[in-house]
């Protein structure tokens, strides 16, 4: 799988696994965890480095710590819960 078009927010990334699940078992949280980073836009810190390496290995352009901060940044201006 490659994904060529970089995502542009995190539902988007999360959105580039198959499901929920598949993103939950490759970022080594559970399903619920997932599905509430996903609603909240937000991806604690403590799971970055396993999404980054997820997403290079699905071929997932561009997303490395600092588009994971800057999407966090993004979420906290807008007031979203944690």
């Amino acid at each position: 799988m490659s994904i060529s078009e970089l995502p542009t927010n995190i539902s988007g990334l999360i959105d580039c696994w198959h499901s929920i699940g598949a993103f939950a078992a490759d970022v080594g949280c559970g399903y619920e965890a997932a599905r509430q980073m996903r609603r909240r836009g937000r991806i604690a810190p403590q799971h970055w480095p396993h999404v980054v390496a997820a997403s290079h290995r699905l071929g997932i352009a561009g997303i490395s710590y600092e588009w994971l901060a800057g999407h966090r940044s993004l979420s906290a201006t807008r007031g979203e819960a944690a």
